[in-house]
Parts: C-alpha cells; sequence; structure tokens
C-alpha cells in the first residue's frame, strides 16, 4: 500500500533520523505534485544523510518548478559543508540540463580539491549538453584523478564537440579496459573517419565488453 502525502509529512518532520530518511525514500512512491514540497523541506534538513538523500531525487522531481530547484541546487551546491550533498546537487543540476548553473560548476570545479565533488561536475556537464563546458572537459580529460579523467571521456562524447576526437583517441590504447569502454561509447557519437578507425581497433579488443560496444558503433 503506498504512503499518503501526509504519512510521508509525518515522517519527514520527524525528530528521529531513520524516520525522517524513511520518508524521503518513501516519497519516491508519491506523484511529483505531491513530494516535491515535502523533498525540498528535506534538501535543508540538519543531517547531511537526509540532506543526500533528498537532493538526489532533485532530478526525477525538479520540474514540477524549475526556478526553485534551481535555487535550491545553486545554493547547496556552493554553500553544503558536505561535499556528497554537493555532488547530489550537480548531478541533478546536470540531469535536469539546468545551464544556468554552469559558471557556478566552474567554479566549484576550479576551487574545490574534493575528488567526489570535481567527478560529479564533469560528469553533470556531459548530461547538460551546454558546449561552454568543452574546454574544462579537455583540461579534466588529463586529471591525475583517474576517475574524473574517465568521466570527462564520456562527458566529451555526450557534448559531441568535433574537437573531442583528437583527445580521446590515446585512450583508445588505455590499460584500464573500463577506460577503453567508456572511449569506445565516447568515440561512437563521432562520424569522423579517425573516430570510425579507432573503433575498428577497438571492435580487435581484447575485453569482449570493449570489443561488442565498438561493433555496435560500426555500421
Amino acid at each position: 500500500m503506498s504512503p499518503t502525502p501526509n504519512q510521508v509529512k509525518q515522517l519527514i518532520e520527524s525528530s528521529d533520523l531513520g524516520e525522517r530518511l524513511r520518508g524521503v525514500n518513501q516519497a519516491r512512491d508519491l506523484d511529483p505534485a505531491d513530494s516535491f514540497g515535502l523533498i525540498v523541506t528535506a534538501c535543508k534538513d540538519d543531517s547531511p544523510r537526509v540532506r543526500y538523500a533528498a537532493m538526489s531525487q532533485m532530478d526525477t522531481i525538479g520540474n514540477h518548478n524549475r526556478q526553485q530547484t534551481l535555487d535550491l541546487l545553486r545554493d547547496a551546491l556552493l554553500n553544503d559543508p558536505e561535499a556528497d550533498v554537493q555532488s547530489a546537487a550537480a548531478d541533478a543540476l546536470g540531469g535536469l540540463q539546468m545551464t544556468e548553473a554552469f559558471e557556478d560548476l566552474r567554479s566549484v570545479y576550479e576551487t574545490t580539491e574534493e575528488w567526489l565533488l570535481k567527478f560529479s561536475i564533469i560528469a553533470a556537464l556531459g548530461e547538460m549538453g551546454d558546449a561552454r563546458a568543452f574546454d574544462m572537459l579537455a583540461s579534466a580529460i588529463e586529471s591525475d584523478i583517474t576517475l574524473v579523467s574517465t568521466a570527462a571521456i564520456g562527458s566529451l562524447g555526450e557534448l559531441g564537440d568535433p574537437r573531442a576526437v583528437p583527445l580521446l583517441l590515446p585512450y583508445v590504447d588505455a590499460d584500464d579496459w573500463q577506460v577503453r569502454h567508456r572511449v569506445t561509447q565516447a568515440l561512437g557519437q563521432f562520424d569522423s573517419p579517425q573516430a570510425k578507425a579507432a573503433l575498428e581497433k577497438l571492435s580487435q579488443d581484447t575485453s569482449a565488453t570493449v570489443a561488442d560496444a565498438a561493433k555496435r558503433h560500426i555500421p
């Protein structure tokens, strides 16, 4: 039996942390029109666990009120003291393609030392699809943080700017098959002769996962 908005509200307003977390989880079963205000409240909870759980839902309900969502996510990205909550805000901004927050994402990326936040911002930029992100992604692909570099590979593919192809080609020979798989997916977004030649090579990769992915992109 699905919970009612009032039942979820009582949980989210509880003094008990476990009940508030349960309320945020149960809000997923509500209509966005009913859950939006409740999740906004939870995004301002004293507990970072509750804020993170609530913020992680904003990309699925944020379109109910995009301006309020944008204001909330921007504030969390810039001001929340917990990196994982900031990261969840970045994820939601990307998922909702809120290009209005591009400069905020760039500013935080350039100033934070938190690898998780850097990773989330680079991944979000791919989902956002803003052409202004190219230079950031071109720099991030050379990051000494492997997860950030790998996220940049994927985001360059999502962005679809043909200038990305020469940046992606060196990763065709990466030692890590997961990196080769990610670059295969990225190169599959381009029609250039260089991208096609790289995909042909990847179709013979020692990793079946990589080879199969490459073959799906070869006519």
